[in-house]
């Protein structure tokens, strides 16, 4: 069955909703392996075991940030040629993503094995915790080559219209994990390193799936020539996909401060800042999703020269991302605090402390969620047209905003303060991205109207 999908031609609304669809679940599966991990290390193992994967939430989104900033960087091209029908061009691209691919997972599991230690410390990591943070970091990071093959496999998949094979990846992924969970920190008794190994072994299932789908598209039957490097196409590679890497490493660098902020209010706050932290990908899970279709979407007719498809494309992925966000925003409210519970097991007085930082978190989060939509869709917009530099100018504004929002608010109006600053660096971000996406858009069009 053909699974890739052109996406230059049809109804815009209907392409963007049925090729983000399958992204969706496959997010949402995604994350409940990750919710999962969470939810037994917080009720077997305790407060403190799920205060360790907080402190090391941050860290592992700026390590693999640099290994998913590439891959999606990599996929720009891809969506590119396959929009122009360039098979021999799609070809190298997707040869080149892999032999990079390889030497940026190697490279980052190396200099992060020599960094686990130093940064929990310069986190001000409470020292009941650190064992276990430390632990979980060294056996999660270990697989930080399958973690990065399984993004690049993945990204090419993408950016070919497949966007059922990563949702079979990752239902699949969440089958394992959840099973090996229960038999390492249930069965086992392993604690944390038992949740860090079912993850490992999960991202490896999940890549042979995407393995098992390239190996069956028609245009990706490689020679041995599409493996001889060419370093012209390394080179575009790398530089559509250094700046969403760096982009990354801003948007993370924000968050290690606010998370050494957080650190310094306690191992209780810790908690219930972790807990709401685990929902975040559902929160956000439509969103990414949103955002990748329409990089996908935005190359691919980008490559065709159909660019009034391209705003017909933005007008509907709009539309659809903020009653998305809506949607969810409202779960929140009414399921939200059922939803914390799951994941917090001390005694009573503690639990109702833990969770009262948590669910005021959540409330703020999801009254700003569309916020947050709409940068995922002009982010991803500009990148499927080529611009990464303004992606990451909009992180940079992330940066400081939510470095400044941790640092000033919480002394202003004491430790809720910290509340604010996801939200204002979302917002700051957003206004950036949009203004820069219409703009773009508008000199796209000027280029039609002139070629007519």
């Amino acid at each position: 069955m053909k699974r890739v999908q052109d996406m230059t031609s049809g109804s815009p609304a209907k392409l963007i909703f049925f090729f983000a669809l399958p992204l969706m679940l496959g997010n949402v599966f995604q994350q409940m392996y990750t919710m999962v991990d969470t939810i037994i290390v917080g009720q077997v193992v305790g407060v403190e075991a799920l205060a360790a994967l907080g402190v090391c939430e941050w860290i592992i989104w700026l390590i693999q940030g640099v290994s998913s900033g590439f891959s999606q960087g990599f996929s720009i091209l891809i969506s590119q040629r396959f929009g122009a029908e360039d098979n021999d061009g799609l070809r190298k691209s997707v040869t080149m993503s892999a032999l990079l691919g390889g030497i940026i997972g190697v490279s980052m599991t190396i200099i992060s094995f020599f960094s686990i230690n130093p940064i929990l410390r310069l986190l001000n990591t409470p020292e009941n915790i650190m064992s276990q943070a430390s632990r979980y970091l060294y056996i999660l990071l270990g697989g930080l080559l399958i973690y990065t093959a399984y993004n690049v496999m993945a990204a090419v998949l993408r950016a070919m219209g497949d966007g059922r094979t990563p949702l079979y990846a990752m239902i699949a992924a969440s089958l394992v994990n959840i099973s090996l969970d229960l038999l390492f920190v249930v069965g086992f008794g392993w604690g944390v390193a038992g949740a860090a190994a079912a993850t490992v072994i999960a991202q490896f299932t999940a890549g042979l799936c995407c393995i098992a789908a390239l190996r069956r598209i028609p245009q990706l039957q490689m020679d041995p020539s599409d493996w001889r490097p060419e370093t012209k196409v390394m080179g575009k590679l790398l530089s559509l996909g250094f700046p969403i890497c760096f982009q990354n490493i801003i948007i993370s660098i924000g968050g290690l401060v606010v998370q050494t902020v957080v650190n310094g209010f306690g191992m209780i706050f810790v908690a219930g800042f972790t807990a709401t932290n685990k929902l975040y990908g559902i929160l956000e899970v439509a969103a990414t999703s949103f955002g990748f279709s329409m990089a996908t979407y935005t190359g691919q007719n980008l490559g065709a020269g159909q660019y009034r498809r391209i705003k017909q494309g933005g007008k509907s992925a709009v539309i659809m991302a903020i009653g998305t966000a809506l949607v969810i925003s409202g779960a929140m409210v009414v399921f939200g605090k059922n939803i914390l519970m799951l994941f917090i097991s001390a005694e009573p007085e503690v639990a109702a402390q833990v969770l009262d930082v948590a669910f005021t978190y959540l409330m703020f989060m999801s009254s700003m969620l569309f916020v947050l939509y709409l940068l995922y869709v002009y982010r991803s917009g500009l990148q499927g047209m080529g611009d990464t530099i303004i992606p990451l100018v909009s992180g940079i504004a992330e940066l400081v905003m939510r470095i400044g929002a941790a640092l000033l608010l919480p002394r202003l109006i004491s430790q809720g303060g910290i509340y604010f600053a996801e939200i204002l660096a979302w917002l700051a971000a957003e206004l950036l991205l949009m203004g820069f996406f219409y703009y773009r858009l508008h000199k796209l069009l000027k280029r039609d109207v002139a070629g007519a």
